[in-house]
């Protein structure tokens, strides 16, 4: 289960296996454009056993729509990979929130990530929410780096730890987000894949406050399975790791 973690947290950065073109017939179809794009390849990507394997493939000449067709049993995270052919571009990847039923997924050559507009999945919208809350703590961090950088060049030691001090604390609260927000969203698939992504190090007992508070039809899905399983390893670990005698102080509070 912790390589289902890491698949999922190195999901970004994945690439390819083999395609299989078995998906006439399915309770899932994708369609979409890639304005600007004429010639190439698209590929769709799924975590399988951990390693990301591209189920199915479309060759683009000229028209830049496309189609797929698929089987899926739950919501679950799909990787649309473009490929540019010789070029440096890391604008390559689109990952969605697929659930049965029709989505569709607009984009540009130019931007293929930035330009992405996924509709046709509750589990998407709830996910993109999410990554609203954390862009707006994640924005922040990112400008307390270059105050950081900017006080140690003027060896403001004083201003400098202040300022770590506050990068700490939104570290706290992007975490705390993250826990709040899958809670509260208890109803979406997008929770129990926000606890195994961004989550997958906090206490068991929050990850246990999480799954517990899960819809039964949640719970029945994938990702809320995973995490069912992930909770359990966890435990299984922390049960047959060495325990800390206390100090004789400690002993006697």
């Amino acid at each position: 289960m912790k390589k289902v973690v890491c698949a999922l947290l190195l999901a970004t950065g994945a690439l390819f296996m083999s395609c299989n073109k078995d998906n006439a017939k399915g309770n899932l179809t994708v369609t979409g454009n890639v304005d600007g794009f004429k010639q190439g390849k698209l590929y769709l990507y799924q975590i399988q056993d951990t390693v990301f394997k591209a189920i199915d493939s479309l060759t683009i000449k000229g028209d830049s729509k496309f189609k797929f067709t698929l089987n899926i049993d739950s919501p679950e995270v799909f990787f649309l990979t473009l490929d540019r052919g010789h070029t440096n571009s890391q604008d390559n990847q689109i990952m969605f929130f697929a659930e049965p039923g029709q989505m569709t997924i607009n984009t540009t050559l130019k931007n293929f990530y930035s330009d992405a507009k996924v509709t046709g999945s509750k589990s998407q919208e709830v996910y993109d929410d999410y990554l609203k809350t954390r862009s707006l703590i994640i924005e922040k961090q990112n400008n307390l780096l270059v105050d950081i950088f900017n006080a140690e060049k003027e060896n403001n030691i004083t201003k400098k730890d202040s300022l770590n001090n506050l990068s700490k604390k939104l570290t706290i609260r992007k975490y705390l987000n993250a826990v709040n927000f899958a809670i509260t969203h208890k109803e979406s698939d997008a929770s129990p894949y926000i606890a195994l992504t961004d989550l997958y190090d906090a206490n068991t007992k929050l990850l246990d406050t999480i799954y517990k508070s899960l819809s039964t039809d949640v719970l029945k899905h994938k990702y809320g399975k995973q995490l069912d399983e992930y909770i359990k390893e966890r435990k299984a670990a922390e049960a047959q790791a060495p325990q800390v005698q206390p100090t004789s102080t400690e002993a006697q509070q």
